[in-house]
């Protein structure tokens, strides 16, 4: 079984993740990939902590540590509506990074401090006009607010990756945009499809444009998320 994770073994880069999460013994951490347990350890010791780890190598030292509740599984398949958590503090597995994150988002907790690659990270942060700016950025400002706290060298991690990594705050929020979630994902979707496009080119192609639509003459890297949902509302009134 090949799981592709890079391993963090700085112990001043996890003391510090702890410290931005603001624990305090009445919270409950949710952390996925637990991995050797370099996190685990240190949040054990203030909070309760419900580590999910795939790998079964590490299940047995997990389970010894105490104020921690270890499940063995895909955290992909997990159902975190089902666990009764606050916060969430991760070393996040990177091959999926994007629908962990999407999946995190669609269930209730009040802060995350979320480890991701630098070029992951970069684009949930990114701004119109920009090489990062993308359907993830959209879609992932739509559901939260996420701040880069700091930038991690290769070198704190085992095996060494090839890239840096960067600290994410991760807070969500309850309904960024008064729209139909189904309709925006589809219309961010048909956009960044044909980024380069004009607006109007763009949904012409996915069988979602409609006469006088707003900026549809832009082209879709100029657009804000904020205009992305206006355009939303505005096909969602006129179908």
């Amino acid at each position: 079984m090949k799981l592709g994770q890079n391993f963090l073994v700085d112990e001043r880069v996890a003391a510090r993740q702890i410290e931005y999460a603001n624990l305090s013994k009445d919270d409950v951490v949710l952390e996925i990939g637990a991995g050797n347990g370099i996190l685990t350890r240190k949040m054990a010791k203030i909070a309760k902590v419900i580590a999910i780890e795939i790998d079964p190598r590490f299940i047995d030292a997990l389970k010894k540590i105490e104020n921690v509740e270890v499940i063995h599984a895909d955290a992909l398949k997990v159902d975190f509506n089902k666990l009764n958590f606050n916060k969430v503090v991760s070393n996040l597995p990177y091959n999926i990074s994007s629908p962990i994150t999407f999946k995190l988002l669609s269930s209730k907790f009040e802060l995350a401090i979320l480890m991701y690659q630098k070029e992951f990270a970069a684009r949930l942060v990114a701004k119109p006009n920009t090489k990062d700016y993308s359907r993830l950025t959209v879609m992932a400002y739509m559901k939260a607010d996420f701040e880069l706290l700091e930038e991690v060298p290769p070198q704190a991690f085992r095996p060494i990756p090839k890239v840096s990594s960067y600290i994410v705050k991760v807070t969500p929020v309850e309904k960024r945009f008064d729209v139909d979630e189904k309709l925006f994902e589809r219309v961010t979707r048909a956009l960044f499809m044909h980024r380069r496009k004009k607006i109007k080119n763009a949904l012409m192609l996915a069988n979602l444009y409609v006469e006088n639509l707003p900026y549809e003459d832009y082209r879709v890297e100029q657009l804000s998320p904020e205009q992305i949902a206006y355009i939303t509302k505005f096909i969602s009134k006129h179908v």
